[in-house]
């Protein structure tokens, strides 16, 4: 059995994982089908795990309510997107494309959500492709193959080859967070760690960055509330 602890009342029950290569505690919410985990690193006792759980039950349980209160993408849908707001539209033709602060959708209403999604996907793979181009010059870098997926404990990575991957609901958040995420994975071109020299970096790049750290904290939960999966038929 999956080793668990709960906190608080009523209880939340986490997850706990013992990862060899982890370096801190990390607590994520996850999704409401796997519910939150607490990661450990080595030497951290069951104790220790349960002092941070009870230090941090106000952040999960806030962040836990902006999970579970799903959004399901449809005809009239409002979503964030860079430093405004758009509207999902049904569209009777034509292909799926943004007027003004709308964002017009052709096809059935089934498959409207995923269209949507799609488009969302390409418009963030944009923004991003265009922020590595200015930033990794800039550190005399050059970075590897760049992808969009949907990882919800993460909001981009960059392996030791130099690939990039972000997270494309990033492209629902304000477009100075996006860029200070990839601020942060260009950086890792230079630095594969945390360190001061790391950081300075980032700081080169994004010299307010711990203000998009701070609404990611804040907010980014949020943009994963949005559910772009086919709409069931009426």
């Amino acid at each position: 059995m999956a080793e668990a602890l709960t906190v608080g009342s009523p209880p939340i029950e986490v997850r706990i994982r013992r990862n060899q290569r982890a370096r801190r505690l990390v607590l994520r919410v996850g999704c409401a089908r796997s519910g939150p985990t607490l990661t450990l690193p080595p030497g951290v006792s069951t104790a220790a795990a349960r002092t941070f759980l009870h230090d941090h039950e106000a952040w999960l349980r806030s962040h836990l309510g902006q999970s579970r209160q799903s959004v399901a993408v449809r005809d009239g849908t409002l979503l964030p997107f860079g430093d405004g707001e758009i509207r999902i539209v049904a569209a009777p033709d034509g292909r799926p494309r943004l007027e003004g602060d709308l964002l017009m959708i052709p096809g059935r209403p089934a498959d409207l959500p995923v269209r949507a999604g799609a488009f969302l996907r390409e418009a963030a793979r944009a923004a991003c492709v265009a922020a590595v181009a200015r930033h990794a010059p800039a550190l005399g870098h050059r970075a590897g193959r760049i992808s969009l997926r949907d990882p919800r404990a993460r909001w981009g990575s960059c392996t030791s080859a130099g690939d990039l991957m972000f997270s494309w609901r990033l492209v629902l958040a304000p477009a100075a967070v996006l860029d200070y995420v990839v601020a942060h994975e260009v950086a890792h071109l230079a630095e594969m760690n945390h360190s001061p020299r790391f950081w300075a970096r980032v700081r080169a790049l994004c010299p307010d960055y711990g203000r998009q750290r701070a609404w990611l904290r804040q907010h980014g939960p949020g943009l994963h509330a949005f559910d772009f999966s086919r709409a069931a038929p009426d």
